[in-house]
């Protein structure tokens, strides 16, 4: 079988550390071209792999026309990129948050279905090993319903890693368009969806601007969630956890208690009400500091190659989407939010 044909549109840190070394690593994938409106990136990865460079996406797809392509660019672009992309045929790989708004993320769903492609939303945190045992240990059974949660994700903020620093997109509201909610946030909305079963239904969100001088974009944002089931927790993201990182979730349930990632080497602890307590270590959480692989782009592949849709689809996308911009609709009018 011919190798994917595939192009990296943005090349940031997100793509420096996950997109394009996982691409490289994957037998099914030829990267054939890399598109950045700093020509120097876009050339050095393409130097490095024997692909060609732009700094216009449009330009990239019409000469190129990848099989697939990985949308790595600032929020604001993902949709017309992801939509120019699935309109040149190729299959799509998005970053978070898919969109900025809910108009944009059913734009994008319907152009892949038009033209016969896929959509796929980088949501990385559902293929932890961590979140994906956590999951199991739930279907088990033995923790019984659960009843309350916490999920929380945190650190110093985008000027620690992104390849412009405090310069960064990510603090210019045009091009973020949301800050940690957008960053952070919505890795988790995602996240408790599927590790619950379970739709949010309604949502209070508190957010602001704390500490990160001179930008408009969130760097704090703490929700309440009231999920379809009834069950109740919070979502914490924040860019501003200066020492000591967060990103962990817990969960309290009939018969006991579900940590995850709150202890340095036992990624999950269970806690029974009958005194027993099992600890397991199923590998670190990638983080910025230190990378694992995330496993976002061998589904993506595998999915292409199979003709399998992905199951981080754009309507999965879509619909923890809409749990942050329903917490941007409290903020702004101070009510709960029924989704």
């Amino acid at each position: 079988m011919s190798k994917l044909r595939v192009a990296v549109i943005g090349c940031g840190a997100i793509s420096k550390h996950r997109h394009i070394p996982e691409y490289a690593a994957n037998p099914h994938v030829e990267l054939v071209a890399f598109c950045d409106p700093v020509q120097e990136r876009a050339e050095h990865y393409a130097g490095q792999y024997g692909a060609k460079a732009y700094t216009d996406y449009e330009t990239l797809l019409r000469e190129v026309k990848p099989d697939a392509v990985s949308v790595c660019t600032p929020n604001a672009l993902h949709a017309p990129v992801s939509i120019a992309a699935a309109k040149a045929g190729a299959h799509v790989l998005v970053e978070k948050p898919m969109a900025a708004t809910e108009e944009e993320a059913l734009a994008m769903i319907e152009a892949a279905k038009e033209n016969g492609v896929y959509l796929m939303v980088g949501h990385n945190q559902r293929l932890m090993p961590h979140h994906m045992k956590a999951k199991q240990i739930l279907n088990a059974g033995a923790l019984g319903k659960v009843l309350t949660f916490r999920t929380s994700f945190g650190h110093p903020g985008p000027e620690s890693w992104s390849v412009d620093g405090r310069d960064s997109w990510f603090f210019r509201k045009d091009e973020a368009i949301m800050g940690a909610m957008g960053d952070l946030g919505v890795h988790k909305s995602d996240l408790i969806r599927w590790l619950l079963d379970d739709e949010v239904a309604d949502v209070a969100g508190f957010i602001g601007t704390l500490d990160k001088a001179g930008t408009d974009v969130d760097d704090n944002a703490a929700c309440v969630l009231r999920m379809k089931s009834g069950i109740i927790g919070t979502l914490v993201a924040s860019w501003t956890y200066y020492q000591g990182g967060d990103n962990g979730t817990v969960l309290w349930c009939e018969n006991g208690i579900m940590k995850i990632d709150t202890h340095p080497d036992d990624q999950i602890i269970v806690e029974l009400r009958n005194g027993s307590i099992e600890r397991h270590k199923v590998g670190a959480i990638a983080t910025n500091e230190k990378q694992t692989v995330s496993g976002v782009i061998d589904a993506f592949v595998e999915s292409i190659v199979t003709k399998t849709p992905p199951s981080i689809s754009g309507e999965e996308g879509m619909r923890s989407l809409k749990v942050i911009l329903a917490a941007f609709e409290s903020q702004a009018t101070g009510q709960v939010v029924r989704l």
